[in-house]
């Protein structure tokens, strides 16, 4: 079949998706696209994605300076990585070396107030630097897995094992916030290398980190500097040159909403395998003999701020409403209250009676919207007949993402596990769900099981778990045949 390059775009210009379906282009696109640029279609959505020349090619280098670097890692040692986690930690540790790290995050928070931006995850504050220092400490003292026997199956004059081996290039997509370097760069431990895009609010502060902290500490441990590259670009297209390059051996995002799912639709229909975010939001539910003061230390410290895993839907078995959701409800004004705020409830028919006058009605269907608040917290307050209910509410309404059964004897936390269509699974507070805290890693990345379940994996994605595995064969007996 003859084919060309792409010239132009001219407005009205049909372009087919998805097997039966077309997109137009508009006078915008057809204005803004040259000869050299790059359009991606979604194939899922019609989504038409301008890629300009000039951000392709910044990650068309990004992405051969890693692939580069990934088969050089093969002659650098474990104790060579461990000496880059070490001199990372400790220069961000120093506050010679910081002081122009802050400025730049000064900056950037500024810029982000003065246009209007959220700067929750964009402050660098002493606790998150703390814990990117910390995560590097766990990076630096974790084990080389870069080639470990999995299994092993003996046979008469020969064997085979599988062993772990390293991925290749790691892409990320973060949303703006300094602390993904800690995340991002522990993919090295298990011998890969790393190309992400940050947020542009947090553009300035990403590449001081990476003058002053990562390149250096590169360099004076041996390890090639193209194993960690920052595209440095704040054009969102960046994002989608980047997830298109089949190259990639994983694309992971980090966030929520439209975007994300884009993103995910433009790595798998370049073959590029990707670990998504989604929707974020836990989901809580009260058992009717919730003792009332497990329940208000639940609910407060669910609410203390909001990160993906913030208590977000809270459902009351009927049977103890009159008793509970004051509980609730006093336990989230606690929590507004600490951050010298107020809680917004939003209320669904069955539970208006017990929410208050002040709360905002919500449907049912509604209850898969994550509240994305900045200063108030927010919850919506659901009543149910049964827990039964509660799960049923979840599975059809929810990101399936987190859920918690407040109160109930062993079997019912049993069944609400059992039937819970949910990768995290507690009988507590919701804030667990973290790599860091549930498991000492620093975590590369969520996943809720919103478009499905994961195959051969959990929802937590760390450095350690990037890998792939390979098959070796040790023959002793050459007359061995088929």
């Amino acid at each position: 079949m003859p084919t060309g390059p792409l010239r132009c775009l001219t407005p009205g210009q049909l372009v087919p998706f998805g097997g039966d379906r077309v997109a137009v282009v508009g006078d915008d696109l057809a204005a803004a696209f040259v000869e050299g640029d790059r359009l991606v279609v979604v194939q899922e959505t019609g989504d038409l994605l301008h890629i300009p020349r000039a951000e392709h090619e910044r990650v068309h280098v990004a992405v051969g300076a890693a692939l580069e670097a990934f088969h050089a890692l093969a002659g650098v040692t474990d104790d060579q990585l461990s000496q880059f986690f070490c001199g990372f930690a400790d220069r961000l540790a120093d506050d010679q070396v910081f002081a122009p790290i802050a400025a730049a995050n000064d900056g950037d928070v500024a810029s982000a107030t003065a246009r209007g931006r959220s700067t929750t995850r964009l402050v660098l504050s002493p606790k998150m630097r703390a814990d990117m220092i910390a995560g590097l400490r766990v990076w630096q003292h974790t084990d080389g897995r870069r080639d470990v026997q999995v299994g092993r199956v003996d046979h008469a004059g020969w064997s085979v094992e599988t062993r772990r081996a390293p991925l290749g290039v790691v892409g990320f997509v973060f949303e703006g916030r300094p602390n993904v370097f800690a995340d991002a760069t522990g993919v090295l431990r298990t011998g890969n290398t790393v190309v992400f895009r940050i947020g542009s609010d947090a553009l300035g502060t990403a590449r001081a980190i990476m003058t002053h902290a990562v390149e250096p500490a590169l360099r004076a441990a041996g390890v090639p500097v193209g194993a960690v590259q920052l595209v440095d670009a704040a054009a969102h297209a960046a994002g989608w040159a980047l997830f298109a390059d089949a190259r990639l051996g994983l694309a992971v995002a980090r966030g929520s909403g439209h975007a994300v799912a884009q993103l995910g639709a433009v790595a798998r229909q370049h073959g590029v395998p990707a670990s998504l975010h989604g929707t974020g939001g836990a989901w809580a539910v009260v058992h009717p003999d919730a003792d009332a003061g497990d329940l208000a230390r639940i609910v407060r410290h669910s609410l203390d701020r909001k990160v993906c895993n913030t208590l977000n839907v809270c459902c009351v078995v009927r049977a103890g409403a009159d008793r509970l959701v004051p509980v609730v409800l006093e336990a989230g004004r606690s929590a507004a209250a600490e951050r010298g705020a107020t809680l917004v409830v939003h209320a669904t028919p069955s539970s208006a009676p017990f929410a208050g006058p002040d709360a905002i009605p919500q449907a049912v269907d509604d209850l898969g919207t994550e509240w994305e608040w900045e200063r108030d917290p927010e919850l919506s307050l659901v009543v149910v007949d049964d827990v039964d209910e509660a799960v049923a509410l979840f599975n059809r309404h929810s990101p399936r993402f987190v859920a918690t059964l407040i109160g109930g004897d062993a079997a019912a936390q049993q069944r609400f596990y059992d039937t819970v269509d949910a990768p995290f699974v507690g009988n507590g507070f919701t804030r667990w769900v973290d790599g860091q805290f549930a498991f000492d890693q620093p975590e590369l990345g969520l996943s809720n099981w919103q478009s499905g379940r994961l195959f051969a994996r959990g929802g937590v994605l760390s450095g350690d778990s990037v890998h792939t595995v390979r098959t070796r064969a040790h023959v002793t007996d050459h007359d061995l045949h088929r």
